[in-house]
């Protein structure tokens, strides 16, 4: 009876079609839904893989409206989530006529503070320019008149703009019910909107942030839930092993030298001398970044904790920092009740005094968490590829990481799979969705990720005609990516295909340094073929702002790295050209990933296959789902990366990849343009002349 609901409801004749014009019944739209319903009745976990076009955001919506339960819903980012929010919902609520509340639920740094709105604007010095003073009036204005606090919703301040970080609050500045504003408060009135809504809409940033805070006892950030849906869940990983671990820079410890001073001359100036306590913090901090100078001549700028140069001089730095705060919070603690200044910059020192000393222990990180640890037997999979064993939730990984102006000590897990999984109910239901959570048809990887062993996991292929809407191709005779040359003969090979081009293009880079030069390069070509085409490239503007000019030229070239990867929606012939100059292998200067690589090797397994091979796989695979978005695009997606080809792992990751026609002669490339360019023309496939599958 409930598979007739769900096929009534996505039929031709059903209320989405008549509700929404554009809608088409599509089988693997239906069949997701139903396989998302049945998890939901039994309190199942249930990784589904749906390909792009299959319309998995409505598959696992309608369920939830139909569940009768409270559902969460997770996001990759906060655009996507403002998307879902803003257009999907409603639409399929007002379609199905059914009266279901939703609320939108953002990390408190999203939300406008007035406790901290205030205090800015009561300090004649903190603004640093002209246009800070235009942006703290927007801001104002903006504070009396929304309902929701919601930063996204003013537009005429760059969502980068320094002064959101002196206008929002944070865990440890939020004065909670001592704040003069609680009563106003948006964070409050965004949760109280939460708690009681059938589906709140959150990101996954906010998710993980709720589950660390639980690890330490905090359960005030996200309401229970029945169902919790995942969409774009391949990011899940990641995300989960930034926010399950520790982060301190020396921009904080001065931020807390100057709120210490501040705070304590404003509201105790008899106790104590508080401008020598707020100097001690700020010498200290800078006696240990300046003790970990000799990092910024390291690669990357970054060592691991028992890599660091000057060992014995870092260790002492940061034993005096902590004694340091350790007076410090002695002497804020005494006069914390004075003044919400006070017990704010108490609360602050606390937790940063608290997050170094984690970070100094030897018994959960450092050198330990390298020992071969008990795990899962090894299973291969379809004899092509390995899936790691899973380390123990105790070990974990530290680092020092220098920038410009600041210093960064970081510590992350190195398996989030035990902390995570745990953290479901067996009375709840988890849904993960993403077009790239399997490799070559096998989800043991992303599993292994999270520790989502007992999972029934599911795919369903685009319904896109890939062989006749797109081609994939391989340039011959380019150099392997280390070469020195390697740009100039990569650009030199795309050239005639961006010529041939009449749309947009789309260049996608593995590193920053190579979005410079290859952009430099393109733009050489441009200028010497007198071309008024439009070059944008990652770092000229914002994101948001690159794109939105991107899809209004219609034919721009556009260079960008590994925020350009995923999350671009450019249908048309306003992207008809996605080139990508090298497999997606993560940075061998990552410590997270070293230190994982180290772990497998010591326990006799293979990291290559295990980890980086798999990991490159669904990055690709993102990646190139940038080309086809609808029914109706088509375009060449251009490997500059001769690996793909000639390495025996390369086939595990073309295979990945939609099923365009694949070729490596560029005359058949050039023959497709023409084809797809000259309207009413006939459509031939590109022959395959890269091996076949």
């Amino acid at each position: 009876m409930l598979f007739q609901e769900l096929s009534d409801i996505f039929s031709p004749n059903g209320p989405i079609a008549s509700a929404v014009p554009d809608f088409r019944p599509r089988p693997a739209q239906l069949e997701l839904a139903q396989a998302i319903e049945k998890a939901v009745q039994e309190r199942q976990v249930l990784v589904a893989e749906a390909g792009t076009g299959t319309g998995k955001t409505w598959a696992y919506l309608v369920p939830a409206f139909l569940c009768g339960g409270k559902v969460l819903v997770s996001t990759g980012t906060r655009t996507l989530q403002d998307q879902l929010f803003r257009r999907d919902l409603p639409r399929l609520r007002a379609a199905l006529a059914l009266p279901i509340t939703v609320a939108l639920l953002k990390g408190r740094g999203n939300y406008v503070c007035h406790y901290h709105l205030e205090r800015l604007a009561g300090d004649d010095r903190a603004l640093k320019s002209r246009a800070e003073i235009g942006q703290l009036r927007h801001i104002q204005v903006f504070a009396q008149q929304s309902k929701t606090g919601d930063r996204a919703d003013l537009v005429q301040v760059p969502e980068d703009a320094d002064i959101w970080n002196r206008v929002t609050s944070t865990r440890e500045n939020c004065l909670g019910q001592e704040c003069p504003h609680v009563r106003d408060c948006f964070v409050l009135k965004a949760r109280r909107y939460a708690q009681d809504a059938d589906l709140v809409v959150v990101n996954h940033a906010l998710f993980m942030a709720d589950l660390a805070l639980r690890e330490d006892g905090i359960t005030d950030l996200l309401p229970a839930a029945d169902v919790v849906v995942f969409d774009e869940a391949h990011q899940l990983p990641d995300i989960a092993t930034r926010f399950l671990g520790t982060s301190v820079s020396s921009h904080q410890l001065l931020d807390l030298a100057r709120q210490v001073e501040a705070a304590g001359l404003a509201h105790a100036r008899e106790s104590t001398n508080w401008s020598e306590a707020g100097k001690k913090i700020e010498h200290a901090a800078r006696e240990l970044r300046l003790a970990a100078g000799a990092i910024d001549k390291l690669p990357g700028r970054k060592a691991i904790y028992d890599a660091i140069p000057n060992a014995e001089q870092f260790d002492k730095a940061l034993e005096d920092l902590l004694q340091v705060l350790d007076r410090s919070t002695q002497l804020l603690h005494v006069v914390s009740e004075k003044h919400p200044d006070l017990g704010a910059a108490h609360k602050t020192c606390l937790d940063l005094r608290a997050k170094l000393f984690q970070w100094s222990q030897p018994d959960r990180q450092g050198r330990n968490a390298l020992a071969p640890a008990d795990a899962a037997a090894r299973d291969e999979a379809d004899g092509s590829i390995a899936i790691a064993p899973v380390p123990s939730a105790s070990l974990a990984v530290r680092w020092v990481e220098q920038s410009l102006h600041h210093m960064r000590l970081h510590s992350a897990p190195l398996s989030v799979a035990q902390i995570f999984s745990r953290y479901r109910r067996d009375d709840q239901a988890w849904i993960f969705t993403s077009a790239t959570l399997s490799v070559g048809g096998n989800f043991g990887h992303f599993q292994k990720q999270l520790g989502l062993w007992d999972a029934t996991t599911l795919r369903w292929e685009s319904p896109f005609d890939y062989a006749q809407q797109g081609v994939l191709f391989v340039p011959k005779n380019l150099p392997l990516p280390n070469d020195g040359l390697f740009n100039e003969k990569f650009v030199a090979a795309l050239w005639p295909l961006v010529e041939a081009s009449s749309g947009g293009v789309l260049v996608l880079c593995t590193t920053l340094r190579s979005v410079e030069r290859i952009a430099e390069l393109l733009q050489d070509e441009l200028d010497s073929a007198g071309s008024d085409r439009v070059l944008l490239r990652q770092g000229e503007s914002s994101r948001r702002v690159l794109l939105e000019r991107f899809r209004a030229e219609k034919n721009a070239v556009l260079v960008g790295s590994a925020s350009f990867w995923e999350g671009i929606d450019v249908p048309g012939d306003a992207l008809t050209l996605v080139a990508i100059d090298k497999l997606p292998f993560a940075p061998p200067d990552d410590p997270v990933l070293e230190a994982r690589l180290k772990l497998c090797r010591n326990e006799g397994g293979n990291p290559f296959m295990e980890y980086q091979v798999p990991e490159a796989a669904i990055a690709l695979k993102q990646g190139a789902g940038r080309l086809i978005r609808s029914e109706r695009d088509w375009g060449v997606l251009m490997v500059g990366d001769s690996r793909i080809v000639d390495k025996p792992y390369g086939k595990l990751l073309w295979r990945g990849l939609p099923p365009f026609a694949r070729t490596r002669d560029v005359a058949q490339v050039l023959g497709f343009f023409n084809r797809k360019q000259a309207p009413g023309a006939p459509v031939e496939d590109a022959e395959e002349t890269m091996p076949s599958a």
